[in-house]
This record gives structure tokens, C-alpha cells and sequence, in this order.
């Protein structure tokens, strides 16, 4: 089986290593903690408090191999500096349906973080920015309607 490419930004990366360490270390410290005091509460059949933190420690071994996975696959990715959007592009753009200017930065799908303003080259608004320049104007066919997007910056 081939494995999937991760496009990201070396600051990416490097968020992605900084997480994996915090899991590896102080994040299993703290379950392996959680397991001693809830199995000191005797009958583990019964005990949620066992239960809850045996989930915890599933959760957080998953994102540890799903991290792992991630960075042995990754490609850096970085802004190509000239005047098209590209992954690591901070744009500013208008949307023309509500008059909103918005800011985004594209980077890879594990990036992601649309709260955070970071959208990835695989979303359907990304997709349609990438290879864009100032002035232009994209349509994004989105689940919320038809969204004219206008390009005002690329930093």
C-alpha cells in the first residue's frame, strides 16, 4: 500500500514534532498516572474512573502513531516567493457575496485550522486561491452556495 504525501509548511513540521514529544513524554506520564490512582480504587470492573482513563490512553497512543505517520510521509511545502498563492501564502481576499475581507493562510491538510484562519490547499476555497494573483477574482462552489472570492494581497 502507497503511503498518503503530507503537504506542510517546515513551520508545520515543526508543530507537528513539538506535539509528538509533548504526547511521548509528559502526555503518557500523566495517563500512566491517571491508570495508578484509578486501579488503587480497587474492582476495575466497575470502576469509570479506570475505564476513562484506559479511553484517554487509547486517544492519545492514536495520535501518537497518527503523528508518527504523518511526519515520516511529510513534504515541505514552503511559500515560493512572486505574486501567485502557493502553500505557506498568507492572502487577504474579499468575499464579494457579504463584502467580508477575510485573511487565510494555505497550508497542508494536517495544518489546518479554519478558526485559526489556516485552510488547506485540499479545500475547496484553497484549491481555488492556489496559483491565483492580486486582482483576480475565483469562484468557489461551496456546501453554502456559490462564493466570488477577490484577491487583494499576497504577503
Amino acid at each position: 500500500m502507497a503511503s498518503k504525501v503530507f503537504k506542510m509548511t517546515a513551520a508545520g513540521k515543526a508543530e507537528l514534532e513539538k506535539e509528538l514529544d509533548y504526547l511521548k513524554t509528559e502526555g503518557r506520564i500523566d495517563i500512566a498516572e491517571k491508570l495508578k490512582v484509578a486501579r488503587s480504587y480497587g474492582d476495575l470492573s466497575e470502576n469509570s474512573e479506570y475505564d476513562e482513563a484506559k479511553s484517554e490512553q487509547a486517544k492519545i497512543e492514536a495520535r501518537i502513531r497518527d503523528l508518527e505517520y504523518q511526519l515520516e510521509n511529510a513534504v515541505i511545502v514552503d511559500a515560493v516567493s512572486g505574486d501567485k498563492v502557493s502553500m505557506g501564502s498568507k492572502v487577504k481576499v474579499l468575499r464579494k457575496n457579504d463584502n467580508k475581507e477575510i485573511q487565510y493562510e494555505i497550508v497542508g491538510y494536517s495544518q489546518s485550522n479554519p478558526s485559526e484562519g489556516k485552510i488547506s490547499d485540499e479545500s475547496l476555497v484553497g484549491q481555488a486561491l492556489m496559483g491565483s494573483k492580486v486582482g483576480d477574482t475565483v469562484n468557489v462552489e461551496a456546501p453554502i452556495g456559490n462564493l466570488e472570492i477577490e484577491i487583494l494581497s499576497i504577503d
